[in-house]
């Protein structure tokens, strides 16, 4: 999902970069009247969670892989402002450390994923909850891929990438099926969260330190599972590409390893390791700093 530099062209990635600063910090001043001293261990949790839940990915359609986004996850637990936050964090992290995800084209992942898929998760979620809160759940995993998905595709047309008609078709129905598979472990995710503390149904803003133990606890987990039996085959936006992107900067954990370490299950492990602590440590400073403002 997220689109590496050299695919976007200069018009596009500029206008979306453009974008992306103002809409941030008019969600960061909505997630400031909404933030509490006790929902910040909560970001920092579930910024790690997703983070680790995105390094496994999955196959979805021959030679490409698919993984989890987490936006409605983020957006039912946190609110939308706070989800959208915490899902700039991750995007520019990865696009920063890892080279996941480029730099000029942040601006439009950060658009097609913290902003726009967190709003087509919260929509669903808002307005059906009430009838049917399983399936609330479940529509707002799939509807925040596809719209994430929709998007990333509209970029790239507009920018020249090859897409004929068949191809175009076929790459709809591969995001699909991952947005099928993300709203089916949302609902999952959601549901074992409420066992856990069956009162933050009511109240997510509540989130008890069980809920927050547990949540730590699967993001390491899942960092162990991603290293271990992850998919190597590319997702589908960079299936897509005609051209592998320009390797103009090298980050430091580029391709999720740590260089330098003879042992490729190690490099991987550090990196996992590292990224976890960067998320939770980046996700609850910018909690802080957005609680302090608010009462200032």
């Amino acid at each position: 999902m997220h689109i590496p530099d050299g695919f976007l062209s200069p018009p596009v990635w500029g206008v979306f970069d453009a974008v992306a600063v103002p809409a941030v910090g008019l969600v960061a001043r909505r997630a400031q009247l909404q933030m509490e001293d006790r929902k910040i261990p909560l970001l920092g949790v579930m910024g790690a969670f997703v983070f680790a839940a995105q390094m496994i990915n999955f196959p979805v359609g021959p030679g490409t892989s698919g993984h989890l986004v987490g936006g409605a996850l983020l957006t039912i637990a946190l609110g939308p402002a706070a989800a959208s936050i915490v899902m700039t964090a991750i995007l520019a992290i990865q696009a920063l450390v890892f080279q996941d995800g480029g730099i000029l084209a942040l601006g439009a992942n950060i658009f097609n994923m913290a902003i726009a898929g967190v709003l087509a998760a919260y929509l669903p979620y808002r307005l059906w909850a009430n009838l049917s809160r399983p399936f609330a759940i479940f529509a707002a995993g799939v509807l925040s891929v596809m719209t994430s998905a929709c998007l990333a595709l509209a970029e790239l047309t507009i920018s020249g990438v090859p897409m004929p008609r068949r191809v175009l078709w076929m790459s709809m129905g591969l995001f699909l099926i991952s947005a099928v598979m993300e709203g089916a472990i949302t609902l999952a995710a959601v549901r074992a969260i409420e066992r856990l503390n069956p009162a933050w149904a009511r109240s997510p803003k509540g989130a008890g330190s069980r809920v927050v133990a547990a949540m730590a606890m699967g993001a390491v987990v899942l960092a162990v599972v991603g290293i271990l039996v992850a998919s190597t085959n590319p997702d589908g936006i960079q299936q897509l590409a005609a051209a592998h992107a320009p390797a103009w900067m090298h980050a430091p954990l580029a391709d999720y390893q740590v260089h330098g370490i003879e042992s490729a299950w190690l490099r991987r492990a550090a990196a996992g390791v590292a990224g976890l602590a960067l998320i939770y440590g980046v996700c609850i400073m910018t909690g802080k700093l957005i609680g302090k403002q608010r009462n200032a």
